[in-house]
């Protein structure tokens, strides 16, 4: 089904393949937490989070010795990696060399103009992206001591004054984030700066919190942003594994129409009517069907209550019944399965659906090009 949401206008922009921005789709990403310097390690969670889906990857490059190790990581991945980089122009300079897709770096905080100067002219040589970083527990001394505490007004005049740098030196290939760990302030934030520029936005409630309760208040606070249009790109910031973000990025925007990547699980909670054990088959099925990429609509229905409704309406799903579960493939019944068989053959349907889906997408792909 096709979102309602009218997204916000925007600049593309190109981070290595992946455009962001403009009528590309909401790009997820995450941030490696490996020590850069161990490339093994960090090549390895990299690799999980592109398994994981992610459209970007952010690595923290703190030192020349991180810049050199980066340039080997560049080398054993295929996503799109961005540098993170504070203060040490040279460090940014590079990483461009080493094939960074896209610089993380404030140009307010690099120090003389002539080092933001040599930044953004290897950045514009080379077609690399800057993005702009605003985080409420960064503010420059100045805005803490005018505005005396992080308000998204502070925020918008930080991201301001180091859009004017960039603007002053004719680039204008960057986006912007202005992050907070307070809900209402990162959205207050993103809503006064989304009418005064037109590059892309990238969301994300800083610092949110461990797995539940950072995925309940990212889930809120991009939610409402992307409910308004807001966003070209998001990193829900969890203090979990990175691939655990990936996986949350995708469920928020697939809730909202904005990607359909995956399976999208429609389960009950269950209750005393279920006929299987809904919550254990759930967390089974999740778990076997990470890895498909494909999108599919599956319900999973302990009673004939809103079972059959729901079943007829997703390409596969599940009905609990006695004294079997009866199956419905593209809306109709298909067959019935004892609780004993119900993981294992409902995986093996989901699994043929996909194949089949993925061969027809195939098909039309061949035909297109023979069309050409």
């Amino acid at each position: 089904m096709v979102s309602p949401i009218r997204r916000r206008p925007s600049r593309q922009i190109m981070v290595g393949n992946v455009p962001v921005g403009g009528d590309a789709p909401v790009s997820v990403q995450s941030m490696t937490n490996t020590e850069t310097t161990d490339v093994d390690a960090t090549v390895a969670q990299i690799r999980r989070l592109e398994d994981a889906g992610a459209d970007l990857v952010r690595v923290s490059v703190p030192s020349m010795d991180a810049a050199e190790a980066f340039g080997k990581i560049r080398q054993q991945v295929n996503v799109p990696l961005i540098a993170d980089i504070h203060f040490d122009h040279k460090i940014a300079l590079r990483v461009a060399d080493l094939g960074v897709d896209c610089l993380r770096i404030n140009p307010g905080n690099i120090g003389k103009e002539d080092r933001v100067r040599a930044v953004v002219d290897k950045a514009r040589d080379m077609g690399i992206p800057i993005r702009i970083g605003v985080n409420a527990g960064s503010l420059e001394k100045r805005l803490q001591r005018k505005y005396g505490e992080p308000t998204p007004e502070a925020l918008v005049e930080s991201a301001l004054d180091h859009i004017n740098i960039l603007e002053r030196l004719n680039f204008r290939d960057f986006k912007l984030s202005l992050k907070a760990s307070d809900v209402f302030m990162a959205v207050a934030a993103y809503r006064l700066i989304a009418d005064q520029i037109d590059q892309p936005l990238h969301l994300g409630i800083t610092e949110a919190g461990g797995l539940r309760s950072g995925t309940v208040k990212s889930s809120v606070g991009l939610g409402m942003l992307l409910m308004d249009g807001i966003g070209d790109t998001l990193r829900v910031s969890l203090a979990a594994d990175p691939v655990e973000e990936i996986k949350v990025g995708f469920d928020i925007l697939k809730s909202l129409r904005l990607r359909n990547k995956g399976i999208n699980f429609i389960a009950c909670p269950s209750c005393s009517r279920q006929n299987f054990d809904v919550i254990s088959t759930m967390n089974q099925l999740e778990e076997r069907l990470e890895d498909i990429k494909t999108p599919l609509d599956v319900a999973v229905i302990g009673c004939i209550v809103n079972g059959p409704g729901e079943a007829k309406e997703a390409d596969l799903g599940v009905t609990g019944g006695s004294p079997a579960n009866l199956i419905y493939l593209n809306g109709r019944p298909n067959r019935k399965l004892s609780n004993g068989q119900l993981v294992d053959e409902f995986e093996r349907m989901i699994r043929d659906k996909v194949a089949e889906r993925e061969a027809a997408e195939r098909a039309v792909i061949a035909r297109s090009g023979d069309t050409e």
